[in-house]
């Protein structure tokens, strides 16, 4: 055990004396009552093991009226997510529970609140097409952008 701590701490200090994969392996992302993130666009290193959003909402809206939460999938799945997340409801943060086509999702926020997920990226790949986008029924076609590992 005290081998793995030491072996960790040591990860921590290279990262800091390099100033590397910190900034690169977290991003916030801020949403509004006007339906909108403040991005469009997320890149992630290719070197994170694993990749945290903070999702704000900067507006005053309840969870229920204009809440957002932040969905990661292939681009391809992400219609289908969407229409099985309509059925799952709020109670489900409008994601179908055990969806596999779902890399990551957070919780629905409303306003003045803020969530986050860290999740595992080592299995994301470079040129592969993500999109991230809000599940709130409607929301999806104004408020999604492209997720990419470089």
């Amino acid at each position: 055990m005290k081998f793995s701590m030491k072996v960790f701490v040591l990860s921590l200090a290279a990262c800091a004396a390099t100033g590397a994969q910190a900034a690169d392996c977290e991003v916030t992302v801020d949403s509004n009552d006007k339906m909108r993130y403040d991005t469009d666009r997320i890149e992630m290193d290719a070197s994170c093991e694993e990749f945290t959003v903070k999702l704000t909402h900067s507006g005053s809206m309840a969870e229920n009226v204009m809440g957002h939460n932040w969905v990661l999938t292939l681009n391809e799945d992400m219609q289908g997510v969407v229409q099985d997340g309509m059925s799952a409801g709020l109670e489900n943060n409008y994601v179908k529970p055990g969806d596999e086509r779902v890399i990551a999702h957070t919780e629905i926020i409303g306003g003045g609140e803020e969530t986050s997920i860290t999740f595992d990226a080592s299995g994301l790949e470079q040129g592969a097409n993500y999109q991230f986008f809000c599940s709130f029924p409607g929301h999806s076609s104004l408020m999604k952008g492209e997720f990419v590992v470089k």
